[in-house]
């Protein structure tokens, strides 16, 4: 949820203050876009991952503070809750090898971040949901030492008049709960890849970022339990979207204007119309003074970073101070293993590329709202769902894959510069798991079933020891027996 910040208590003057250099920077970059001053023209790509760390017994293990002490590696951080830790990647040019790099650059931070764990009993886990997780493990006393977090979690309250966040999801069974802080979005843990990509593609590859999420969703959903509940196959979605429940400056007023989100719709022309967007819809919640230049627009990404769409546009600086624009894909859960992740990123990649590049814009084929019906189809039906396609027909997620997703995947990767050997490796994962009709949901899911069906403690804690011995294999859920 974003850097960490110097004071805890503001004055209306100070969200005032605030709200007018978010208005002026807003205003300067659209001057700043129009005078070129985003001239990088790479495709670069990085990605944040969100990890869980556990005690001997499989339960959330709050010693975050003291693992990251240890470790001392800047690539680490601190994530919302004391029992989860982020591990982060450099940025790297999207070009022959990358995947390569990628999967061996995680591995060796994971190792040492395990090797670490390990040496206070602790281990570490790759999941979107901990299946085992706890009301009890939910509370402000688990909540990470930062201020930035106990201040979002007053303001999120304070924003709905003081009013319990509601928790409804109907899934296969349903759960329904008050809550009375944001820490339930500590349960959601994720896989977020970065695409830069140069500023006068990027309405056209954030638009065709919003359509591939409802297969990419299909594919890697690993989220179906909360609570002792089956509910959908990336439960992480529902449970996100309510677990810092916010709207915009008339409060829930409006369905669609949500601080976690499938968005408004398509950008029209450029990806400036977003961040209008926030300043136009979006209620400051952080409103620190901010020491760094007018011309880094400090204030504008700061309030960027307290609104969560599951595809979310960001500008960011190279090292000479180059701006840039890129796009951070949120939708994917964390897990099942390292080679799986990977295999989700060349899928994005390949098929963000092949539809924004597409001779016939995607987004004129595909209205917004059934981009937006498919995603969640997608979320929680996994490869059962039934997509709406560009050529107006439907699809079964595992048909879709097949014969549409893949050949585009493999264009898009191969357009990008990237070799036969390694498109046929990563993307070979996702087929075979899509053939298999084995994402990482549906294995947890299986295994339940082959212990009656019911989500019971034991059962739970016996399918959760197999998930953790199989992910520590570091072979892919397709290949996991049950």
């Amino acid at each position: 949820m974003g850097q960490e910040i110097a004071r805890s208590h503001f004055s209306a003057a100070d969200f005032q203050r605030f709200h007018r250099q978010l208005r002026d920077e807003t205003d300067a970059l659209t001057r700043d876009a129009a005078a070129g001053r985003f001239s990088d023209p790479r495709f670069v790509i990085g990605f944040e991952l969100e990890a869980w760390l556990l005690d001997h017994a499989g339960y959330p293990n709050p010693v975050n503070s003291a693992l990251l002490e240890r470790l001392d590696d800047p690539l680490v951080v601190p994530e919302l809750s004391r029992f989860n830790v982020e591990l982060n990647g450099p940025p790297a040019p999207l070009c022959s090898g990358v995947l390569n790099a990628l999967e061996q650059g995680l591995a060796s931070t994971w190792n040492k971040c395990q090797k670490v764990a390990h040496g206070m009993d602790t281990a570490l886990l790759m999941i979107g949901i901990l299946p085992n997780i706890r009301s009890s493990d939910l509370t402000l006393a688990n909540m990470s030492a930062m201020k930035r977090y106990r201040v979002l979690n007053e303001q999120v309250l304070k924003q709905r008049q003081g009013a319990p966040l509601h928790l409804h999801i109907q899934g296969e069974e349903c759960l329904e709960s008050d809550l009375p802080d944001v820490m339930l979005e500590a349960a959601t843990t994720s896989f977020q890849i970065h695409l830069q990509v140069p500023f006068a593609q990027a309405a056209r590859y954030y638009n065709a970022a919003l359509i591939a999420c409802a297969p990419l969703m299909a594919a890697s959903g690993n989220s179906p339990l909360l609570f002792g509940k089956r509910l959908w196959h990336e439960t992480r979605i529902p449970l996100f979207e309510q677990s810092v429940e916010l709207g915009g400056y008339g409060g829930l007023a409006d369905s669609n204007v949500r601080r976690v989100s499938f968005g408004q719709g398509y950008v029209r022309d450029s990806l400036l119309e977003l961040f209008r967007e926030n300043l136009d819809l979006f209620p400051v919640l952080l409103p620190m003074p901010l020491e760094e230049p007018a011309e880094r627009y400090p204030h504008l990404r700061q309030h960027n970073g307290s609104i969560w769409p599951w595809v979310r546009p960001l500008v960011g600086f190279d090292d000479h101070g180059v701006a840039h624009v890129r796009l951070e894909q949120r939708i994917f859960p964390s897990g099942p293993s390292l080679l799986d992740m990977v295999a989700n990123c060349a899928c994005h990649f390949g098929l963000n590329r092949a539809l924004a590049e597409a001779p016939v814009v995607p987004e004129g084929r595909l209205p917004f709202a059934a981009a937006r019906a498919n995603f969640y189809a997608a979320a929680r039906y996994g490869l059962a769902a039934s997509l709406l396609w560009l050529d107006g027909e439907r699809y079964p997620a595992t048909d879709f894959w097949l014969r549409i997703g893949l050949p585009l995947a493999q264009k898009g990767l191969r357009d990008f510069g990237l070799e036969t050997a390694e498109i046929e490796r990563y993307l070979g994962v996702v087929e075979a798991r899509v053939r298999g009709g084995q994402t990482g949901a549906a294995w947890q899911l299986a295994h339940l079933d082959k212990q009656g069906g019911e989500a019971s403690e034991a059962a739970v804690a016996a399918m959760l020891a197999d998930y953790l011995e199989n992910q520590r294999s570091g072979a892919p859920v397709h290949e996991w027996s049950v």
